[in-house]
């Protein structure tokens, strides 16, 4: 069970598109968020909100690849359970 819902595709495209200037469905999934606009001041913003909502979103791991497709890799890792969350840590 997630304990936090993680961003969805369209999720991000809305989260993004202001920042950049554009529309939602112009963001490509492979696209360089940094070289469309993503300053890394938004990027920390962003990463601290899906904190705040619960989401354990890492700053680094988004920067390293700033496209939505790596974004969505990040976010499907983090849902994935950990041998902590299946109790082998007890």
């Amino acid at each position: 069970m997630d304990k936090s819902p993680n961003p969805t595709e369209q999720d991000l495209r809305e989260t993004l598109a202001p920042l950049l200037g554009t529309d939602p469905a112009e963001i490509t999934p492979d696209a360089n968020l940094v070289v469309l606009g993503l300053s890394s001041l938004e990027l920390m913003r962003l990463v601290s909100g899906w904190r705040r909502a619960g989401v354990p979103a890492q700053f680094d791991a988004l920067v390293a690849d700033p496209t939505l497709n790596g974004w969505l890799a990040h976010f499907a890792a983090l849902a994935e359970p950990s041998a902590a969350d299946s109790g082998a840590a007890r």
